[in-house]
């Protein structure tokens, strides 16, 4: 099974480019991890054929790597920048749109057209002993929760096990293909996220999908456009969200670590 690590914004993403059933993703998924422990996350690409698709392990959308998917193909299809990539990804019904505008040697500039939000609702939470309600962006492969300081969920960032049981306990009653606690302070933003087909649970370098989330939340409460850098535990990643056009654009970079590597071990483990 050959694959490449990419570094989206700290994210550490491993990309499969071999054919591996769905039912078996999550196995290959956690091989993968197990040997390369600094990776968060793992999609499974297919660069045959007029558009590129991307399936993460979980089935869930993903823009950091839809980032590092549309870098692959541009580098194997020896592809001339600016380019703009048409991506068949999971948890979004339409292809994305991914830009890339600049290259350094394997590092790019990119821009991802995240899907819009499905719902922007408040909804009454519950856990253990807290209660409150929270702002929850429900988009096509993933929810987002937004946590502020004024919240009394706020306190969860500072007791990381119960956050975690917290993310697992509303990602079970509310049925979705994920879901992240984004913790805002600020313009300081600290994701966790919660997988269930692939039984992940990381508090995240960086998160595309929630900064998105954020930026859409924020909009709305405004009536207003966002354009927002928010400074993540891995770097930096900006949103413009324009809820009277509907464009919501994320904006960072990634870089490929490691290239064409054979995990036969991990194939016998599966």
């Amino acid at each position: 099974m050959r694959y490449s690590i990419f570094d989206p914004t700290g994210n550490i993403t491993a990309l499969a480019e071999d054919p591996v059933e769905p039912a078996l993703q999550p196995s290959a998924a956690a091989a993968i991890m197990q040997k390369h422990p600094e990776v968060e996350q793992v999609g499974f690409v297919s660069l045959g054929g007029d558009m590129p698709a991307l399936r993460m392990a979980g089935g869930e959308f993903c823009g950091n790597a839809s980032m590092s998917a549309a870098a692959l193909w541009c580098m194997e299809q020896s592809l001339a920048l600016p380019a703009e990539v048409q991506l068949q990804v999971s948890g979004a019904v339409q292809p994305v749109t991914v830009r890339i505008t600049q290259r350094e040697g394997e590092r790019f500039l990119t821009a991802v057209a995240m899907p819009n939000a499905i719902s922007i609702a408040k909804e009454r939470f519950c856990f253990a002993s807290l209660q409150g309600e929270l702002i929850i962006v429900q988009l096509e492969g993933i929810s987002h929760i937004l946590i502020e300081p004024a919240s009394p969920f706020f306190p969860l960032l500072a007791d990381r096990a119960a956050a975690e049981q917290a993310v697992r306990s509303w990602c079970a009653e509310r049925n979705v293909n994920g879901l992240g606690l984004m913790f805002l302070e600020g313009d300081a933003l600290t994701p966790l996220v919660f997988v269930p087909g692939s039984n992940t649970v990381f508090w995240e370098t960086s998160c595309a999908s929630g900064t998105a989330a954020v930026g859409m939340a924020i909009a709305k409460a405004t009536a207003q456009s966002v354009d927002r850098t928010f400074s993540e535990p891995g770097g930096s990643l900006r949103v413009f969200s324009d809820p009277a056009s509907g464009q919501i654009w994320l904006q960072g970079s990634t870089r490929r670590l490691k290239q064409n590597m054979e995990a036969q071990e991990d194939n016998r483990a599966i």
